[in-house]
């Protein structure tokens, strides 16, 4: 759903910090071996569960965290929906295998920004946390129809009547991965103009992010 944008560092020059979490220390040691050697891209912690994980998000405040699913304590999917229960502003992307698929969907829905697998190639997650922090949703389409598949089609039907045309233009943008950067030059607004339309949207459609959003636009015929 959206292309993975590479160098796409913060607008003030400053790398993209990442919190790791993870109950493996050799995964987060790998990871950060890794990710330490991309100019625009700074690891700033670990933790080693999903309570940890919250905490450590709260006092660092990363651009982005990447979270395995399955740990001890707390899972991702939990420590998900108490970053977003705290208004934590990081995205959120999820760790996982194959194996765990069926548990994607309901990290999606608790505000993960996308997902990649455990044997995800170096640079392909290096392009993924660039595309998620541009505020891009990373949805396959296997995981796109099976979200689509589990919804109520005619779910929020009628509060899409309250969208303007502006408002509907930003949000097939959004369905088609575009960040608010790019909806901006797209639509030849500011990026304040574009953050308040996509408030607008998400309060008129009771909707609580963008991925949501996305789907919402994919079930009613707002992409191309």
């Amino acid at each position: 759903m959206a292309e993975q944008d590479r160098g796409s560092a913060r607008p003030d020059g400053r790398a993209i910090h990442v919190l790791l979490v993870d109950d493996h220390q050799v995964v987060r040691r790998g990871l950060r071996t890794f990710l330490e050697i991309q100019d625009d891209i700074k690891v700033v912690g670990e933790a080693s569960d999903g309570a940890e994980g919250v905490a450590r998000a709260e006092e660092l405040r990363p651009d982005v965290v990447l979270m395995d699913i399955k740990m001890p304590g707390m899972d991702g999917i939990e420590a998900l929906r108490k970053l977003r229960g705290l208004d934590n502003p990081a995205r959120v992307l999820i760790v996982t295998s194959f194996t765990e698929q069926r548990t994607v969907v309901p990290a999606l829905r608790a505000g993960a920004s996308g997902y990649v697998y455990k044997d995800v190639d170096p640079e392909a997650l290096a392009g993924a946390i660039r595309s998620v922090h541009a505020g891009h949703v990373l949805l396959q389409p296997e995981v796109a129809g099976a979200l689509l598949a589990q919804d109520d089609p005619n779910s929020g039907q009628g509060r899409g009547t309250s969208l303007t045309e502006r408002e509907r233009e930003v949000l097939g943008l959004i369905a088609d991965g575009r960040s608010n950067r790019e909806i901006a030059r797209a639509l030849v607004l500011s990026e304040k103009t574009v953050k308040t339309h996509v408030s607008n949207i998400l309060m008129k459609l009771d909707l609580s992010d963008r991925t949501q959003a996305a789907l919402w636009a994919v079930r009613h015929g707002l992409t191309d």
